[in-house]
């Protein structure tokens, strides 16, 4: 179960392990852990970082 918290910067986002995303594993997003759960910050992306789908 994955619980979502939509802040002004970004999403904190709380989990286990199991429910943790290869990047998250790997520690490439900031990732803190407290007992059991893991507390993982996702943040938002303005609209110049989003990628840009060009056509083929």
């Amino acid at each position: 179960m994955t619980v979502r918290i939509k802040l002004p910067g970004g999403t904190l986002k709380l989990k286990t392990y199991r429910e943790l995303r290869t990047r998250e594993r790997d520690r490439r997003v900031p990732v803190m852990k407290m007992g059991s759960l893991y507390f993982v910050w996702s943040k938002s992306q303005s609209p110049q970082e989003k990628p840009h789908n060009s056509p083929r």
